[in-house]
């Protein structure tokens, strides 16, 4: 059965993008802070070690744990996301994130009950990660699937702000709260980023109860297409799509992980700057992101989104030989530069990535799919790449060796941003009478 496309209705559209955006915003915002406090003050509060290195190694493994319950999030909520609808699935995730950050923010310390306390972290941190392993799929699709054909690079894009405005708040937060004595931030000043997140789910959530089901679900549904298991689907018929996407984002999360997270850790034990001075460097870099996302988004739409997602692939080879040694001054303006060159490449890389791998699946199964490949993709990249990085430099002393790790994950992600095909792409010779959904069209430009 075929339909007549859609235009989509710009009023729909809008709500789409603001709720998606909105929503991972705060998602975001909630990882970002267990990201800044596994950097800062979990080591000396939950995992406390004779060892200071052995300290942050737990502690930052703490913040990898939440990478591993993504696929399983994934495919709980693709399934659902595949079977009932986006919306409804999107809800959950908010929900469920906020719970699990609020509760955080709640925990009593090492101090006050022992190893109790940081399994209870642990478990939270994994509630975090199973709501994100949802999250992000769903948030792009809904703004994707809500969206015309020759725009779906720049809104897409504009999801992603999302993440980075999560973090550029999360930092802002942190920032504000480090000015308080150390003996106050040590005691409560830490849970208010956590304790915040309660008041802005509730934002969220309005926004998201608002929405209407996107047009490819609907027409999905409407035409009997919907699986009854899209995980066995996945498997089946679209697993080279799977390894792809996760090859696909190794670049850009490594690259946002290594700045955001690592980089603290580093310009604090290396170069001896203060915590304060640190969020003070990555704050306005962070800032640069938010306008450069869309700017590629819109430059995706005018000349593909495969050319673009390489170019920002390929920079980010390089780019980490020219950010540590820019970190290396200890120089506030060099140390800004390099940050905001090294967020550069990232944003021309991730601005694509809504466009350009929800397309690797047909709608049928596109959350499923898309959500497992990216949360493979992160265990491999954001979640291990902070304790990678900080076991390199305490066994080689040097950044270089960091360096060519970050170059190699990065090639990895070309390699799969060249194998990369949208769903049910055929030979023209081979095409079949019927003419292909709106649903999954792309623009093919490699």
């Amino acid at each position: 059965m075929t339909h007549t496309p859609r235009p989509p209705a710009a009023r729909g559209t809008a709500k789409a993008v603001f709720a998606s955006w909105i929503g991972t915003t705060i998602e975001y915002y909630d990882f970002a802070v267990y990201g800044l406090a596994a950097s800062l003050v979990f080591a000396d509060l939950f995992f406390p070690a004779t060892n200071p290195v052995i300290g942050t190694l737990l502690s930052l493994s703490s913040f990898a744990i939440g990478y591993v319950a993504r696929p399983l999030g994934a495919i709980v909520f693709g399934h659902f996301g595949d079977r009932v609808g986006r919306k409804t699935t999107l809800v959950v995730t908010l929900v469920l994130m906020g719970a699990a950050t609020f509760l955080i923010g709640l925990l009593p310390d090492y101090g006050t009950i022992g190893v109790a306390a940081p399994v209870l972290l642990v478990v939270a941190r994994l509630l975090q990660g199973f709501s994100v392993g949802g999250e992000y799929g769903g948030a792009v699709l809904m703004t994707v699937e809500h969206s015309g054909q020759h725009r779906r690079g720049l809104l897409g894009s504009l999801v992603n702000t999302g993440a980075t405005a999560g973090l550029l708040l999360a930092n802002a937060v942190f920032l504000l709260v480090l000015q308080l004595p150390d003996d106050q931030m040590q005691a409560w000043g830490w849970r208010i980023p956590f304790l915040l997140s309660g008041a802005l789910v509730v934002v969220g959530l309005i926004a998201r109860l608002a929405l209407e089901e996107t047009p490819d679900f609907a027409e999905a549904r409407e035409d009997g297409a919907v699986r009854r298991r899209p995980i066995v689907d996945v498997l089946q018929g679209h697993l080279g799509s799977v390894f792809l996407v996760a090859f696909g984002i190794l670049a850009s999360g490594t690259a946002f992980t290594m700045v955001s997270v690592y980089s603290l850790t580093y310009e604090k034990t290396h170069l001896g700057l203060g915590r304060d001075e640190t969020l003070t460097l990555l704050l306005p870099a962070v800032a640069v992101v938010l306008v450069a996302l869309p700017l590629f988004g819109r430059l995706a739409d005018r000349l593909g989104v495969r050319r673009v997602f390489l170019a920002g692939a390929l920079s980010l080879m390089v780019l980490p030989f020219v950010w540590f040694p820019l970190l290396d001054t200890r120089s506030y303006l060099p140390m800004l530069i390099g940050h905001v060159l090294i967020l550069v490449g990232y944003a021309a890389n991730y601005a694509t990535v809504p466009a350009f791998f929800s397309q690797a699946f047909p709608p049928a199964v596109r959350f499923t799919g898309m959500s497992l490949g990216f949360t493979v993709g992160l265990i491999a990249s954001n979640a291990i790449a902070p304790a990678v990085a900080t076991s390199i430099m305490d066994a080689t002393g040097s950044w270089t060796t960091i360096a060519l790790y970050m170059a190699g994950v990065s090639l990895l992600s070309v390699v799969a941003g060249c194998l990369l095909r949208e769903a049910g792409a055929t030979p023209p010779d081979q095409a079949p009478d019927a003419a292909p959904s709106p649903a999954t069209a792309l623009t093919t430009e490699a």
